[in-house]
């Protein structure tokens, strides 16, 4: 039988870090209530093993009476230590998955800075603590029909059409970052050499990446007719511009991706870098050396790359158990 729960002591210091991060990070309603829930969660914990026990035991039908709980008096969530993030995550281990204990672990790490800075904690429990081992989470990709039919979608008879075809040839072409390809400048591309700067891109290094006959030829069409257009006599350093000649946002080319992939029957979620996913894939299922593949991404470490291999080679088993008389 539930009860009403007592007031948490450290309400106040949890409302306060929840009001910083939305006004420092702008993060989403779900972000925010999973920080929530994770530190009133562990600062229920602290305040009343035993209380916390029986509600979990409530909750998910576990027998509070088999853990070994901490007894000692009640602490402030601001004063943790390592050790009470340890029991916690023990007395959790059973029904948490490695991604939830990682999430639960990025809350805690996040307070504990935050506490820190604001003079609200003399030190950081989660300096020392690793983050649970799981499985590499496979990239989200399109088949190459699926690329083409999207590629296919604008109305490049129209200045914005044109404009959104040529960015998504772009991106399809090069891999890049969407904000790299909305941070592209007029001056950044060089179709004489087909190839376009990416200035400062992650990690502050800069890199030259190879176009593609494709999307050069619609970057060079788009230059010479819609830009112009949308730019009705206004100056303006971006290559990918707005109405108002000003350089397109991530959330507004974000928008465009999502309306271009209904109109081609793509009903998967779908996001602008799904087509980064699906240019590396592509590149490796047709033989590209991976080293190859992480110049283009941008990515400093190959072991980041190494994860569209996983990809690469799914599909290659998919396409072999539908086409081998023994698949």
């Amino acid at each position: 039988m539930s009860t009403t729960r007592p007031p948490l002591a450290s309400q106040a210091d949890i409302d306060a870090f929840i009001d910083a991060v939305w006004l420092e990070d702008g993060l989403s309603a779900n972000t925010l209530a999973a920080y929530r829930r994770d530190l009133t969660g562990f600062a229920r914990w602290l305040e009343d093993p035993q209380a916390y026990a029986r509600e979990m035991a409530d909750r998910h039908g576990d027998a509070a009476g088999e853990h070994a709980l901490p007894v000692g008096p009640a602490k402030p969530l601001c004063d943790a230590q390592k050790a009470d993030i340890e029991a916690w995550f023990a007395f959790r281990h059973e029904e948490t998955r490695a991604t939830t204990a990682n999430r639960r672990l990025a809350a805690l790490r996040r307070f504990f800075a935050w506490a820190l800075r604001e003079h609200r904690s003399q030190r950081d429990p989660c300096l020392t603590l690793v983050a649970a081992k799981q499985p590499p989470r496979l990239p989200k990709t399109l088949s190459e029909q699926q690329v083409d039919a999207l590629l296919r979608a604008p109305d490049a008879t129209q200045p914005r059409g044109l404009r959104d075809r040529a960015m998504l040839e772009t991106l399809y072409a090069t891999g890049l970052r969407v904000s790299e390809l909305v941070g592209v400048r007029a001056l950044d591309v060089s179709l004489n050499e087909g190839v376009v700067r990416v200035v400062l891109g992650k990690g502050g290094k800069d890199r030259l990446v190879p176009l593609g006959a494709e999307a050069a030829h619609w970057i060079d069409l788009y230059s010479k007719t819609a830009r112009p257009e949308l730019a009705a006599g206004r100056q303006s350093d971006a290559l990918f511009i707005t109405g108002r000649a000003e350089a397109m946002s991530r959330q507004a080319f974000w928008q465009l991706v999502k309306k271009y992939a209904l109109l081609a029957d793509i009903h998967a979620p779908l996001s602008p870098h799904v087509l980064r996913h699906a240019f590396a894939t592509h590149l490796l299922n047709h033989g590209a050396d991976l080293r190859v593949v992480q110049m283009l991404l941008g990515h400093a470490d190959i072991s980041t790359t190494q994860i569209y291999t996983h990809v690469a080679r799914e599909r290659l088993k998919a396409l072999h158990a539908a086409h081998h008389p023994r698949g």
